[in-house]
């Protein structure tokens, strides 16, 4: 089941309303519906040298998503004022009930990119200096007072990703945390129970426990709870009314998708693994968001609406991370096969994927999300829908990958899985 909506931003207050009145999963699923103040059109032709997305590449891959094993998958694109959105598959296997782009859902460690705004205002407002120590913030938490506040938030500290150990069984691993609530010290001594992967800033290497720490510099710095932080700088002045931190409530508020844990052992039945804490992740990964929401962040970040000019440089000092991935702070680049750099960041939390990302300028912004986890094979094919929607159908070039690159066709197990456990195939 697939459906699609565009909608022009400019639409009268009136012609809003009234859209605004019908419910998200009101038109039919299986068909395409164009709309601009509530009047069938052809979408907007795109911004001069920019390709429109291919959106019957992008119903594509989410149909092929839910083949592959995920119960529903849903995409939204912003393009300068215009709103496609296309979905497949269901948001609860019980009930059956078609997926849709109103659905909130966990971003899992799309949350980094929200943690590492927050220490760059701070960095604007002079509170804080990327290149300290962690040390002088945080005294004698740390072993190592050369990790500065950069190393941090650019996977560079050398400290050990405790989700390693904990997901090492993805389903006996999640059910021993599902209900559980740590501090942050808790999480930060799982680390440091294990060696260090590097020296500090001697290599990137892909650790949740950094954002942990990120998590403990907000709090320090300003007094206040993360998710205060996520509100009163984020979430309030960018009017997400989707986007929540709950922690350590182990409900999605209001219309949410189910997301579901695929086992190790194959053939075994998914596991709904919507409800829980995610306080294993809280400042790394413990956002809720919907497609909208994301887009609207991302936009808004690349386009300079939520740090200083000179702070989104400090994001933008790349990392490599392989042939076709750069990472800066708590920010990612992916370097698509027509030649196109992305912005954003991927999630992965067990029940859902996501894959978040934008143009450089901001102005288009896409939005991925399949409904379940520890699955390779859906995580590398949900890189398609970048190419589909910043390449347009420069995608039908590429055939038999799914996950693609600049003058490459690249599959490796480290991408897959690195936002949770690098070269680890958990959650």
């Amino acid at each position: 089941m697939v459906s699609r909506t565009v909608r022009r931003a400019t639409a009268s207050a009136a012609a809003l309303l009234t859209l605004a009145a019908v419910p998200a999963h009101a038109a039919t699923h299986g068909s395409d519906t164009t709309r601009t103040g509530g009047t069938a059109t052809l979408p907007r032709p795109a911004a001069a040298g920019r390709p429109a997305p291919d959106m019957a590449g992008l119903r594509a891959v989410l149909r092929t998503l839910t083949e592959q094993g995920a119960p529903g998958a849903i995409a939204r694109i912003d393009d300068n004022g215009t709103v496609y959105t296309a979905a497949a598959g269901v948001d609860d296997r019980t009930t059956r009930r078609a997926i849709g782009n109103a659905d909130r859902f966990r971003i899992g460690s799309i949350t980094k990119s929200f943690s590492a705004v927050v220490l760059l205002q701070l960095a604007d407002a002079h509170k804080l200096d990327l290149d300290a120590s962690v040390d002088r913030y945080l005294p004698g938490l740390l072993p190592d007072q050369r990790i500065t506040v950069r190393h941090i938030l650019s996977h560079r500290s050398g400290l050990y990703d405790y989700t390693n150990s904990m997901f090492a069984s993805s389903v006996s691993g999640f059910e021993a945390v599902r209900d559980k609530v740590f501090t942050y010290r808790q999480l930060v001594q799982l680390s440091l129970n294990h060696a260090r992967t590097n020296a500090p800033g001697a290599a990137y290497s892909y650790s949740n426990t950094n954002f942990v720490v990120a998590g403990m510099l907000i709090e320090k710095l300003t007094g206040h709870a993360v998710g205060t932080e996520y509100r009163d700088r984020i979430i309030k002045p960018l009017k997400l009314r989707d986007t929540l931190y709950v922690h350590p409530a182990t409900k999605i508020p209001g219309r949410h998708a189910h997301g579901y844990l695929t086992p190790d052992r194959a053939g075994a039945q998914l596991v709904d693994a919507t409800d829980q804490t995610v306080s294993w992740a809280q400042s790394a990964g413990a956002v809720i968001s919907t497609t909208r929401d994301l887009n609207t962040f991302f936009s808004a970040l690349l386009g300079g609406r939520l740090t200083s000019a000179a702070q989104l440089a400090q994001m933008e000092r790349w990392t490599p991370v392989n042939s076709t991935t750069r990472y800066g702070l708590g920010l990612r680049r992916r370097d698509l096969s027509c030649g196109v750099s992305v912005y954003g960041h991927t999630g992965a939390v067990q029940g859902f994927y996501t894959y978040s990302f934008t143009s450089q300028d901001g102005r288009r912004s896409l939005t991925t999300l399949a409904n379940t986890s520890n699955n390779g094979t859906v995580l590398n094919t949900m890189a398609r829908t970048l190419e589909s929607a910043f390449c347009g159908a420069h995608t039908k070039a590429i055939k038999g990958s799914s996950l693609t690159g600049r003058g490459s066709l690249v599959t490796e197990r480290n991408v897959a899985y690195e936002d949770i456990a690098p070269g680890i195939a958990r959650d």
